[in-house]
């Protein structure tokens, strides 16, 4: 079985194992909430921040947009939700930016996240999860983030994320639980305006928000199932979450209001693991996309035998799982928490 699980992915995975990881920096929730990102110009060079985050905004909203909701954008900090608008405001001062523009940041981030997530048990009853995060901005490489926040000086939750982003697509609780956003088809710019009006007049959640309050404050695998499954959040999205138990596994298919699908593990009948990119999965995704399914030819060749964490990063290597907008790939386990591993992937990956 090794043998044909080696001539499967043998010399897929060389360059990409060249990779490095991301710095690391330490929020602490006990820091005023305007000075807790501080640790980050202490990183990256406030300078390249800047001009990294208008060439997001200015690829991701076409200008004349930005320009047009500027005002509505300095109205909307009255509705964002506490610690958010006192850190955005805290990382604006920090690397001297205005309010308006990391707002607008935080929000693009919130519509362009092509992802693959995968959720997996062992026969020993382990759960392991792995994801790619994919974008379509380059420079996101050089801004890729490791964040691990303290609470009275202990670890409350960490997560992978992006300099000046508040919120979090991949995260870990410690033995609690593990939890990984995917985007729900297939959004475009002229969408961008739909969430920024259902945030001011609804007052949901952007979906990353929802991850890092779930991550804080749910208290198991099945609370933060509750949680990322009923709370209002601003677009549709996949919430792909991993436990510390035998069967906690579960891919939790969202739109703005609720849940419409909820896939678990089910190890018993041969379910043992699941594969999520950005298409419902009980429908095919486009023909062009395949990394759904070299995702999960890769897994059966695998077999729940030999998955562990090492293997499920080469399945995550492959292409066209792995390609050329893959910022970064994450590898976690909730019940072994010091293994958490984020490597931020190259531009060639595309061609493992």
């Amino acid at each position: 079985m090794m043998v044909r699980v080696a001539a499967l992915l043998i010399g897929l995975v060389v360059s990409c194992r060249a990779d490095l990881a991301p710095p690391t920096v330490n929020v602490s929730l006990d820091e005023d909430p305007e000075l807790r990102w501080k640790p980050l110009v202490q990183v990256f060079d406030v300078e390249f921040l800047k001009k990294a985050a208008a060439d997001i905004i200015d690829s991701t909203v076409p200008k004349w947009v930005h320009q047009a909701v500027k005002p509505v954008v300095a109205a909307l900090e009255d509705y964002i939700p506490k610690p958010y608008a006192s850190e955005i405001r805290g990382i604006a001062e920090h690397v001297g930016g205005s309010v308006s523009d990391i707002i607008i940041l935080n929000f693009a981030y919130e519509i362009s996240a092509f992802c693959t997530s995968i959720v997996a048990q062992d026969k020993n009853g382990h759960l392991y999860h792995g994801r790619n995060l994919d974008y379509p901005h380059p420079v996101l490489r050089n801004l890729t983030v490791n964040v691990v926040f303290l609470k009275n000086g202990k670890v409350a939750y960490r997560g992978t994320s992006f300099a000046g982003y508040v919120g979090l697509w991949t995260g870990q609780s410690p033995n609690k639980f593990t939890v990984s956003g995917d985007q729900r088809g297939t959004e475009h710019w002229w969408n961008w305006w739909k969430n920024v009006i259902s945030a001011v007049l609804f007052r949901r959640s952007p979906v990353s928000w929802l991850v890092r309050e779930s991550l804080e404050q749910a208290e198991d695998f099945q609370d933060a199932v509750l949680r990322l499954s009923k709370i209002p959040i601003i677009t549709g999205v996949y919430y792909i979450v991993g436990g510390v138990h035998p069967g906690e596994g579960v891919v939790i298919t969202r739109d703005r209001t609720g849940p419409v699908d909820i896939w678990p593990l089910e190890p018993i009948k041969g379910g043992w693991y699941r594969v999520e990119t950005n298409f419902d999965h009980w429908l095919p995704p486009p023909a062009k996309d395949h990394r759904r399914e070299a995702a999960n030819k890769a897994l059966n060749a695998t077999g729940q035998d030999h998955i562990n964490m090492e293997t499920l990063y080469q399945v995550l290597s492959l292409h066209p799982v792995c390609n050329r907008l893959t910022v970064y790939t994450t590898t976690m386990s909730a019940a072994t928490p010091e293994e958490y591993k984020t490597l931020v992937r190259p531009m060639d990956c595309q061609q493992n």
